[in-house]
């Protein structure tokens, strides 16, 4: 494979992985649905931002690291789990908050830069994702890259991040989806909260297993 060859099936393999239904992916819908459209842009733009990170670390040769260095994997699948309880946490003691709502977009206590953060931070958060990024680049690219991968490989990757979650925010800030969430906001953000915490309690359940 060349390399050209290796680099497209890199990016196809990391939009697949971004489609699969996450804490990512809660987040970007519920961002975008209860806050507004941009602060879910924002926050795709942070989940892209944390993108070029693993995307940087994978390419310096991170799942190697992890993979030799058992207690280093172990202790970010810890952190990475209680902060995702931690959001979730958040969430469900917001669920009963009132929103403001006009005909532009919804306000809610927080601002497009705290969302933006919480994007980034989640991403970053999750060791699975760097695991998935580190595999990923290992399995799919020669063992010497050429220099220009380097240098291409991190804008593409936040490309493909940043794109799939704004096609995310994009679909679920339209007014449809709005009106439902508005109609049923705190079962949405406790079922949301819910979905998250069972992330981060699976992923320190199992901090001690070996396997992606």
């Amino acid at each position: 494979m060349t390399a050209l060859a290796a680099v497209f099936a890199v990016l196809v393999a990391l939009w697949l992985g971004a489609m699969i239904p996450g804490p990512s992916f809660v987040l970007v819908a519920r961002n975008a649905i209860g806050l507004s459209r941009r602060d879910g842009l924002a926050t795709a733009l942070g989940m892209g931002v944390g993108g070029i990170f693993f995307g940087g670390v994978a390419l310096a040769g991170l799942y190697t690291l992890l993979q030799s260095v058992e207690w280093l994997y172990i202790g970010l699948k810890l952190a990475g789990g209680a902060y995702l309880i931690y959001v979730a946490s958040k969430i469900w003691r917001g669920a009963g908050s009132p929103i403001t709502v006009d005909d532009t977009f919804v306000t809610l206590s927080g601002s497009v830069r705290k969302s933006f953060w919480i994007g980034l931070s989640t991403q970053l958060s999750n060791p699975k994702t760097a695991i998935w990024y580190g595999s990923i680049f290992a399995a799919l690219l020669p063992q010497h890259p050429p220099l220009w991968c380097y240098f291409v490989l991190p804008p593409l990757v936040f490309a493909v991040e940043c794109g799939w979650y704004t096609i995310v925010a994009l679909c679920f800030s339209s007014k449809g989806p709005r009106e439902v969430y508005l109609r049923a906001k705190k079962w949405v953000d406790r079922v949301a909260a819910v979905a998250i915490a069972a992330l981060g309690l699976r992923l320190i359940l199992n901090a001690s297993k070996s396997g992606i």
